[in-house]
């Protein structure tokens, strides 16, 4: 896992020939008019889906895992928090890998929890089990999903 702020991005762009790609994308986008939708920047490697999302309870938020995309995720409207937990001491299967959608839910507890504001980006791999959109209230984010 990563976390860094929007004007730091170049230290992380050279990990994938996508991540420059996606920065750009996100240092482009005028937050005040981004609407909630989907965009393709290349097909099947390289997505954006900004949304739209209430806020839960950290006992509400589940941890989640990838393999096929790393996630980049920033917070628009508000602060986000994020429990994280090692993937490889994940033990408790909420839900099985559903490969359509490149997901798995584990019902462990996160080992630690951190909270990003606008501005800041996190960068989660497939090792990273992470449970996003911890927080009260209402909040809009960028989700850029990136094959690895």
């Amino acid at each position: 896992m990563i976390l860094g702020t929007l004007k730091d991005s170049a230290r992380y762009e050279q990990l994938n020939p996508r991540f420059k790609k996606a920065f750009d994308w996100i240092k482009s986008a005028n937050f005040a008019e981004l609407e909630a939708c989907k965009t393709v920047l290349e097909p099947d490697a390289l997505f954006i889906n900004v949304s739209d999302t209430q806020l839960k309870a950290k006992g509400d938020a589940k941890l989640e895992v990838h393999r096929k995309y790393v996630d980049i995720q920033v917070p628009i409207s508000a602060a986000e928090s994020y429990g994280w937990k090692a993937r490889d001491q994940c033990t408790t299967v909420l839900k099985p890998f559903d490969t359509e959608k490149d997901i798995m839910y584990y019902d462990d507890t996160p080992t630690t929890y951190f909270t990003l504001q606008p501005e800041q980006f996190c960068i989660f791999f497939p090792e990273d089990a992470h449970a996003p959109c911890v927080g009260t209230g209402a909040l809009r984010k960028i989700i850029i999903k990136i094959a690895i």
